[in-house]
């Protein structure tokens, strides 16, 4: 029998990985599209529609096609390898063809606009009300109102968006497995630290090449290379190599499939009656439009970019006092910057690596949740999984009931992309009486145990583990009744709030006390360290600013023109990143063919939310500061309508619930050191 199409006997319905197998897939995915087509078929045949026999009907067809789905695309993610990247390249057009067909049927969008033409008189909630517009609007959105010739080409444009986006990301991942730097000699290692000559040592073993030390571009393995290695020219070579993913003219290049992918888009978004696709994708987040957006960010600009010139000018002084550097580079200011940080502040990353052991750290973010939230973590080997590496959790709630299942992986390795993210295997809901409770992930890539040292952090690793974990609180705490309302179901520009909050309470004492102390000695981090970590925190901060409204600024120009004028990806890069460059460009890079999170991700005309979210979340914040980070009432209040409510209500309803007025940026400001 095919474990997938079986209910499943395993701890609270999860996912029986030890028992699954690649070809189990298909077929899996074949019968769950013939079911939600029956499900549909029995939607479409009454003769009465209403909200609970069409619109929830539809908020749960394909169940069982939803929770094959989401397993597969994880795996893809996670623990992917050539068979599960072919196999995604014929799954994805029969998910997007099954989906063309849902939204594309006329019958079925009859009785949802039957449905939805009598909102006014149907008494409903505020929760019901949302899931009808939703619904109401992912038809419209979706060509429902198209004639037959409109809504055949919208097909075929989906279906080669979704082949080109899976092609994108098996490109990157591609490039990244098959760089390695291969250092022979010792001395060329001057610099870094002797857990990452280790770690690099320990990857040339494995590639048989002892001896020696490999240096990837994975980020445990990149970063601390860069950030260290006093060797400038190696420095150089593998800043190039991470800076030219997809980009070099043979087979794993993705700018022409950029260029065809912005066509595509833009086609699709005019067929539907935007002017471009940026027009659409802000008709749904809380920013609404192109000019929004760019006003946010050119606020920002203006304040941050004053602040980022000042910071290069006092790097590129530093770096040519200390070495007689006359041309601060790109692949020097990661060097410099971390030499110019324990000058200033006395503190850098292998200072505080000691402090932050792995399983402290994981143990840290859980103690957090529980002092917030009522919430305890327990470790269930009953519950299978799909690495070694993954370690999953029995979430029980301040009423000692099961509230979720949460999977951790660390680690990087061959099969799985570069980055962290959470992701989920099933989410929330209440279904004729019986509440399912969600599955969720997060996926990172930190630095590895070695043979002689256990898996110690950087704080940043310590920021983005608290980060992903926001995100995790925001499934695993989720309480609704529709599952396309709950949890991470949100606007996108609001969905970063509860993951960018949550990383305020690494740099404050009372959280730290609670894990960060010496992975031999066990003694606790001073509070002069504790304060030297936040006198840094602001280090930089015009450049960092800058440097991610660049990224913004980028995603939007790309979605907002007309792309047929871009004629070159390398040209139409260096011209949008003109009025935000703050070191010499590097002839030959390219970050725009490895731009994950716009080409491959969702955050396509989004990715100016990371800094929209940063306003609510400094904003917000600064009501825990007032009252007490693990003040009862604050984190009752944060729980019950940012992390629980889902998109039940619009997401500055439920923020000015919460913090009792608008989001203001003057927060957001002082705490980036920018005023």
């Amino acid at each position: 029998m095919n474990p997938l199409l079986e209910k499943f006997k395993t701890p609270f319905e999860t996912p029986p990985f030890k028992k699954i197998e690649t070809d189990h897939f298909l077929p899996a995915i074949q019968t769950g599209i013939a079911l939600a087509k029956e499900d549909i078929e029995r939607i479409k045949a009454e003769i009465e529609p209403s909200f609970e026999n069409t619109i929830v009907a539809l908020d749960n067809a394909g169940e069982q096609l939803s929770l094959v789905s989401s397993i597969f695309f994880n795996l893809n993610s996670a623990e992917t390898n050539e068979t599960i990247q072919s196999l995604a390249r014929e799954i994805s057009p029969l998910l997007t063809a099954h989906s063309n067909d849902i939204l594309l049927d006329k019958k079925l969008f009859e009785n949802v606009e039957k449905v939805y033409l009598q909102k006014e008189n149907l008494g409903l909630s505020v929760e019901q009300l949302s899931l009808l517009e939703k619904t109401y609007k992912s038809f419209v959105r979706n060509g429902a109102k198209l004639d037959k010739e409109q809504q055949a080409k919208l097909r075929e444009i989906d279906q080669k968006l979704s082949q080109l986006s899976l092609k994108f990301g098996e490109n990157v991942l591609a490039e990244t497995n098959k760089y390695k730097l291969i250092v022979e000699k010792e001395s060329d290692l001057q610099g870094l630290p002797d857990a990452i000559k280790e770690a690099a040592s320990q990857e040339a073993e494995n590639a048989g090449e002892t001896g020696k030390w490999i240096f990837t571009l994975a980020f445990p393995s990149y970063i601390p290379f860069m950030t260290y290695a006093n060797n400038r020219e190696l420095r150089k070579e593998l800043f190039i190599a991470y800076n030219t993913k997809s980009s070099k003219g043979d087979e794993l290049d993705n700018q022409e499939f950029i260029k065809e992918m912005l066509q595509l888009k833009n086609e699709r978004a005019k067929l539907l009656g935007y002017e471009n696709y940026a027009a659409f994708i802000l008709e749904e987040r809380m920013a609404k439009n192109s000019q929004a957006v760019l006003d946010f960010l050119d606020n920002l600009l203006q304040k941050g970019k004053p602040k980022a010139v000042k910071e290069i000018q006092e790097l590129e002084a530093f770096a040519k006092a200390l070495d007689q550097i006359d041309r601060l580079e790109k692949w020097d200011f990661a060097y410099y910057a971390e030499k110019l940080k324990k000058q200033k502040y006395d503190v850098d990353d292998e200072l505080l690596r000691p402090f932050f052991k792995l399983e402290q750290v994981t143990q840290g973010v859980f103690e957090t949740a529980k002092k917030l939230f009522g919430i305890t973590f327990k470790k269930n080997e009953d519950i299978e999984v799909y690495h070694d590496d993954v370690t999953a959790y029995e979430v029980i709630d301040k009423e000692g009931k099961h509230l979720a299942v949460f999977y951790a992986d660390f680690f990087p390795r061959a099969g799985k992309r570069n980055g962290a993210w959470m992701t989920s295997f099933r989410g929330q809901k209440i279904h004729n009486g019986v509440a399912q409770r969600p599955h969720v992930s997060i996926v990172c890539n930190f630095t590895k145990p070695t043979k002689s040292k256990p898996s110690l952090l950087t704080f940043n690793e310590v920021t983005t583990l608290f980060h992903e974990f926001g995100h995790a609180l925001h499934g695993m705490l989720a309480k609704g009744t529709y599952e396309s309302l709950t949890g991470t179901h949100v606007f996108w520009d609001f969905v970063e709030l509860p993951s960018q909050i949550f990383e305020n309470w690494c740099y404050e004492k009372e959280c730290l006390d609670l894990f960060a102390s010496h992975y031999e000695s066990g003694e606790k981090i001073s509070p002069e360290l504790i304060q030297k970590i936040k006198n840094a925190s602001n280090f930089h901060q015009g450049y960092q600013t800058v440097r991610q409204i660049s990224f913004g600024l980028l995603d939007m120009a790309y979605h907002s023109v007309d792309p047929s004028e871009i004629k070159s990806i390398p040209d139409f890069e260096k011209g949008q990143m003109r009025s935000t460059s703050l070191l010499p460009e590097v002839e030959g890079t390219l970050m725009s063919t490895s731009f994950s999170h716009i080409f491959q991700g969702g955050y396509a005309a989004g990715y100016y939310s990371y800094k929209w979210a940063e306003v609510l979340d400094a904003d917000a914040f600064e009501l825990f500061l007032e009252k007490g980070i693990f003040d009862q009432q604050t984190a009752q209040s944060f729980q019950e309508h940012i992390l629980s409510s889902g998109s039940k209500e619009h997401p500055a309803v439920l923020y000015k619930r919460f913090r009792g007025r608008e989001p203001k940026p003057d927060a957001l400001l002082r705490r980036a050191g920018l005023v």
